[in-house]
């Protein structure tokens, strides 16, 4: 009686063992799915004037250069060789010409010319006038700045979004890197645009 009495307390002990494991590993597992979305990022620009907040798997990072206010990293995706880059910084020049730089940032091929495939749109975001810029093609990288040497990179693409201010002028906001890369995140560049305010501005 007293070896069945004690078989019996062995067997519950590893039932319970088993079972508080099981939920340890439950608690854990509810953990990590919270933690598996990475948390969004909201910053300001323009002297703390514009606010905007980035998702997704996006990294802020130390800008290349003095003249940019915010710069992030974009995770490559699939088979790209490249992470994307995304840029916030003021600037002065109008809105089309602007635009016409952009485009001629993208070298035009007998297949492909950027002065007629690029997608050009204007939106209001928060009362504010943006042009959403979209051009894919061969993209002329200049990592010293427009009078460095250039390096074209195929099968790249460019979301770019140009913020009238009224105090602060525009505003420019430069998405580009490899075609998947940049296609699968612009959901998040979008989201990006669309949380741009004016602090102070409801």
């Amino acid at each position: 009686m007293f070896t069945q009495v004690r078989r019996l307390l062995m067997l519950s002990m590893v039932v319970g063992c088993c079972l508080a494991a099981v939920h340890a590993g439950a608690q854990d597992g509810a953990v990590e799915q919270k933690t598996d979305k990475p948390a969004d990022i909201t910053f300001k620009v323009a002297e703390d004037s514009l606010q905007m907040t980035a998702s997704g798997t996006w990294k802020k990072v130390t800008p290349r250069s003095s003249m940019l206010e915010a710069e992030f990293a974009i995770p490559k995706l699939g088979d790209d060789d490249a992470d994307g880059r995304l840029t916030i910084m003021g600037s002065g020049g109008g809105v089309e010409g602007n635009i016409a730089r952009w485009k001629g940032q993208f070298v035009a091929t007998p297949d492909n010319d950027p002065e007629e495939t690029a997608k050009v749109e204007k939106v209001e975001v928060n009362g504010l006038t943006i042009h959403i810029v979209d051009i894919s093609g061969i993209y002329a990288d200049s990592m010293g700045g427009p009078a460095g040497p250039k390096t074209e990179r195929e099968g790249y693409r460019m979301l770019g979004a140009i913020i009238e201010t009224e105090e602060r002028g525009l505003y420019f906001i430069k998405f580009y890197g490899p075609q998947h890369t940049v296609g699968e995140n612009e959901a998040h560049f979008r989201k990006l645009v669309e949380s741009v305010k004016e602090t102070g501005r409801s």
